[in-house]
């Protein structure tokens, strides 16, 4: 089972999105029946079961033991991932937005949830790590002008600290790709 599964399919990520199968994906970290998940949800083996097929169609969930009994064969499902996101669609290139737009910003963190939802997929098959670094931190600015400062101060930064590590010869050297944002925290999170 894979840590998380971008899910970039619009059918895919409606099949996920409804509430009853979002309830089945989760309760899908270990195997279960669909009678057995039937019981925790309170919907018939019948609804569970067409909920099932749905979700497998998609790849969200797939066969982890089949066990036969008398002349019945009870399946056990799992999600195909402990957690599911669903690709945002990018508002456009990220290269021809204005970097101070709302829809820059989005169109960035679309192309990272996709990039790094990709790399993720191979390197789980493959039994390997991601080699990643994220950083996420709060800041509360007194005015506009400390703001319009701090990024003039930490874009000086940064270019100074790539300039010292870039080396556009290196025969064995990965191309990296840097995304720093800063955005309103929304007023209803603590």
């Amino acid at each position: 089972m894979r840590d998380v599964e971008v899910i970039a399919e619009p059918a895919a990520a409606m099949v996920a999105l409804d509430p009853v199968r979002a309830r089945l994906l989760a309760e899908l970290r270990e195997p279960a029946s669909a009678a057995t998940l039937a019981a925790k949800v309170g919907l018939t083996r019948q609804k569970v079961n067409y909920h099932l097929r749905q979700l497998e169609a998609h790849g969200l969930v797939e066969v982890a033991e089949t066990r036969t009994w008398g002349g019945l064969t009870e399946r056990l499902l799992v999600a195909t991932a402990a957690g599911f996101v669903i690709a945002p669609a990018p508002l456009g290139a990220p290269t021809r937005a204005n970097p101070l737009s709302a829809a820059y910003l989005i169109a960035l963190a679309a192309r990272m949830v996709r990039e790094v939802g990709r790399l993720a997929g191979a390197a789980s098959s493959a039994g390997k790590a991601v080699p990643v670094f994220a950083l996420d931190t709060e800041i509360r600015f007194a005015s506009p002008a400390d703001r319009a400062a701090f990024a003039d101060e930490l874009t000086a930064a940064v270019s100074r600290v790539a300039a010292k590590y870039h080396d556009e010869r290196a025969p064995d050297g990965r191309w990296q790709r840097l995304v720093l944002a800063v955005h309103p925290k929304p007023k209803d999170e603590a």
